[in-house]
């Protein structure tokens, strides 16, 4: 007999990834396992990538792989970086920090813009050192899942486009939730991960791909690279295919989770995500919480509160589980203690938001803090009705 907990009933998964799934896609993951060279998968696979291009903004090249949001990034790494190359790397948060990371184990020579955690990267400051040095790429998250920052992705591609430079873009977290234009806005690689705005399970990394980027990928010699080489999987997906085993039954999923977003149109999707994200940041502040992120983009796919000094962020994270079901995150980096995260990614609606409201007002009055009862569901109804 396992000795692990039972998930306590009406569960709420309100992280900022991995986030909840709709019934129709657990359905279609369900079904019987399919060929993955055959044509039924070969028909399946081909519509994934046709309804994932209007995601990217792209009519060129969608890659997919069985992996985690940090492999596809060490996969564009991998595919553009050759040891000692220069890149340069701006981080405002835990995954610009991962970026650095992965280039590093790469043996790349990486420069660094070092932002105030909660702001974004600065297009200036990207052009100023791009004036001074000659960098294979530059490397820039797109939505700071750590501290709810959005990257003017437009401003930085223009500065980026004309260099030598790939401009790279994790979009783990921002992808379907807030627009995105790899082409209009020159992004030459733009990875995702099928976790979070996709409404999926973990376990399917995905990666747009510029003609720029391609005729670096194309080189040789090139960096190591065998189960992430762009190019194997560029000449299986002529084949509409993988060029290694995909994850079958995810791949249904997604198929299915990617309709579910036309059928809704990309404007009303990204239109949904800003006003829930808007509504919980009005209710949290209502409730004596304050907005950690000073960027100008507010993220619409994670809010970040900051707790009160004499509020650890991780006994309110223990608290909303052990009492509420509510499964929200803290944080496991520097600000660890000192925030609390809530995805309003994917599958969330407003009904959502203002319980997630309710159960944290009831959290914070548990644990000794005054809230007016109320309050927080009051200015994000407020929010929703507008």
């Amino acid at each position: 007999m396992s000795n692990e907990p039972p998930r306590p009933p009406n569960y709420r998964l309100r992280l900022p990834g991995p986030t909840s799934v709709p019934e129709q896609v657990r359905q279609a993951m369900a079904e019987p396992v399919i060929n993955h060279r055959g044509p039924e998968f070969h028909a399946m696979f081909h519509e994934v990538i046709e309804l994932a291009r209007p995601l990217f903004g792209t009519s060129g090249e969608v890659l997919l792989f069985a992996a985690s949001g940090t492999g596809v990034m060490e996969a564009a790494i991998a595919n553009i970086v050759a040891p000692g190359e220069r890149v340069l790397i701006a981080i405002n948060g835990q995954f610009g920090e991962r970026f650095k990371a992965i280039a590093e184990a790469f043996g790349a020579a990486v420069d660094t813009i070092e932002c105030e955690w909660g702001t974004a990267p600065e297009p200036q400051e990207i052009a100023r050192r791009l004036a001074g040095a000659d960098y294979r790429a530059v490397f820039v998250t797109h939505n700071e899942s750590s501290t709810g920052a959005v990257a003017d992705l437009a401003a930085i591609g223009a500065v980026v486009k004309d260099s030598n430079a790939l401009l790279v873009v994790d979009s783990v977290s921002g992808l379907a939730g807030i627009e995105l234009q790899q082409e209009k806005w020159h992004l030459d690689i733009v990875v995702t991960a099928s976790q979070k705005a996709l409404m999926c399970p973990p376990g399917m990394g995905l990666a747009g791909v510029s003609a720029k980027a391609w005729a670096v990928i194309e080189r040789s010699p090139g960096g190591a690279r065998f189960f992430w080489d762009f190019r194997k999987a560029r000449t299986a997906l002529e084949k509409d295919e993988s060029a290694f085993t995909p994850p079958v039954s995810l791949v249904a999923g997604l198929q299915e989770a990617l309709r579910m977003i036309h059928r809704e149109g990309l404007p009303a999707v990204f239109e949904r995500h800003r006003k829930l994200g808007a509504a919980l940041r009005a209710g949290g502040m209502a409730l004596g919480l304050e907005v950690f992120t000073r960027s100008p983009l507010l993220s619409p796919t994670v809010t970040v509160f900051t707790t009160p000094p004499t509020l650890e962020a991780g006994a309110l994270v223990r608290h909303l589980y052990q009492h509420y079901n509510t499964v929200i995150a803290g944080a496991r980096n520097r600000l660890q203690g000192k925030v609390i995260r809530i995805g309003t990614m994917g599958h969330v609606e407003a009904p959502d938001i203002l319980a997630d409201l309710h159960y944290l007002e009831r959290a914070l009055a548990d644990l000794g803090r005054p809230v007016r009862a109320g309050s927080g569901v009051a200015a994000a109804a407020a929010v929703l009705g507008g």
